[in-house]
């Protein structure tokens, strides 16, 4: 199995507010996709995630607020179904770490590196959300092929 792993620090001394932002469908909406439905705070809750090339279903594995939260992928995207996708947060300094996941990937396969790097550009939107207010979800998100 190949994983995607990325650490990000968010400059804020709320724990609770970086949470906020992966576990609400108003914070998921402002960083990742515009194109946000479905349940993101309870267990067993389905959410829906939709981008111009496609999108994904993932149900709500599990959530410790304010410290983790992980979801499994159910739903459309082939390379994706069955993978975890994994966020512990921590306090540290001026800065909440974020350690996201994205495990059990059944190879390393060029979608996969496009998706790391996708995944750094989107954590650096969920940064941006954070520390300024202002997100770069998709459709606003940089872009670096032909696969968005």
């Amino acid at each position: 199995m190949a994983h995607i792993l990325h650490r990000v620090g968010i400059k804020t001394d709320s724990i609770e507010k970086v949470f906020k932002a992966i576990s609400s469908i108003e914070g998921l909406a402002g960083w990742w996709t515009i194109d946000t439905t479905g349940i993101a705070d309870k267990e067993g809750g389905v959410l829906q995630f939709r981008f111009g090339a496609g999108g994904f279903d993932m149900k709500v594995k599990a959530i410790q607020p304010p410290n983790s939260l992980s979801w499994e992928v159910t739903a459309l995207e082939k390379e994706w179904i069955g993978t975890i996708i994994q966020w512990d947060l921590k306090k540290e300094g001026d800065y909440i770490i974020v350690l996201f996941k994205h495990l059990d990937w059944r190879e390393a396969t060029e979608f996969m590196h496009h998706c790391s790097t996708k995944w750094a550009i989107f954590l650096l939107s969920l940064k941006a959300l954070v520390e300024t207010g202002t997100g770069a979800p998709n459709p606003y998100d940089i872009k670096i092929d032909n696969w968005n």
